[in-house]
């Protein structure tokens, strides 16, 4: 019959004209996106040249992630490819936000051997909506941030966005599920306003003695270099230092303050928000802001 009709193929000519196999055609003809154009006397499946075009554009839709459906629908004239694409995209997109948010789930939970419970927890708050994130960032400034002496301070601190994107990396999901757990501890508020409520200026008097080491970094820095330099906090070294940085100040306010914003944990919640935010922060203080500690306590003694 071939040779009779060389303009005729059968489905296995078509099959091995296109690289399709045999057993995908018959599911694509009896789905109606490559149906023959006609029956031999013995009720086989007849193709022609134009079925070859139309296999080559059924398998590049199925590769792109259309599914039967759609490829249908587009050969039909019923939609265009165009589209099906947009819509296929519009899928895809959420399908990788879906795929981002467990991977970053999984990650924090190999990271942190957890429990089925700190698991599920985990997952909730990382699919969460923006709205509901929005909620419980909010419930957390208004109870640390609310009702500060500083009303400037209090407002830039209340309006400081703390957001999720729309399409997050796997490293700003973590963040926020690191940043959830912590913002919804109410031993976390407590120790995060109690170390606020030291470090506002209360009007008619200046700016309390330890807030520097927060608002100014250039502390942070000056304290690195000094450890880089190999100097303990019990050294004469290090008295001299604090007497640089603070001056006459009152050091056991300033020693309050900072011992506060360690026991708060600051610096964490600060460089949680960066991450979240996408931020390039800078680096943890903690080892500095732990020697500066040491160091007053030392001169505190003395």
């Amino acid at each position: 019959m071939d040779d009779e009709r060389p303009d005729v193929l059968t489905i296995g000519r078509l099959a091995r004209r296109t690289g399709v196999a045999v057993r995908t055609l018959r599911f694509w003809s009896d789905e109606g996106a490559v149906p023959p154009v006609a029956r031999s006397a013995g009720g086989y499946r007849l193709y022609d040249a134009e079925s070859v075009a139309r296999v080559e554009l059924v398998r590049t839709l199925r590769e792109l992630g259309l599914g039967l459906d759609d490829v249908c629908r587009v050969l039909s004239g019923r939609t265009t490819v165009a589209e099906v694409a947009d819509a296929h995209v519009a899928a895809l997109d959420a399908q990788i936000r879906s795929l981002k948010v467990s991977r970053a789930v999984l990650s924090t939970v190999a990271k942190r051997g957890s429990t089925v419970e700190e698991t599920t927890l985990m997952n909730r708050l990382a699919r969460l909506s923006a709205a509901e994130r929005k909620q419980i960032v909010d419930e957390f400034k208004d109870e640390v941030f609310g009702g500060l002496h500083d009303t400037r301070l209090r407002d830039r601190m209340r309006t400081y966005s703390i957001e999720l994107p729309d399409d997050p990396t796997p490293e700003q999901v973590d963040a926020w599920i690191e940043l959830a757990e912590l913002v919804r501890d109410p031993g976390f508020r407590t120790r995060l306003r109690t170390w606020m409520e030291l470090n506002t200026p209360v009007p008619g008097q200046g700016r309390p003695p330890g807030a520097s080491i927060w608002w100014a970094r250039q502390i942070v820095q000056t304290v690195a270099e000094v450890r880089r330099g190999g100097v303990a906090p019990e050294e004469v070294a290090a008295a001299e230092v604090l007497s640089e940085l603070f001056g006459d100040a009152d050091r056991a306010a300033v020693l309050r303050s900072l011992e506060a914003g360690i026991e708060a944990g600051a610096e964490r919640y600060r460089r949680l928000v960066a991450r979240v935010r996408g931020q390039a922060s800078s680096p943890d203080a903690t080892k500095e802001l732990e020697w500066l500690a040491r160091a007053l306590r030392t001169a505190d003694r003395t």
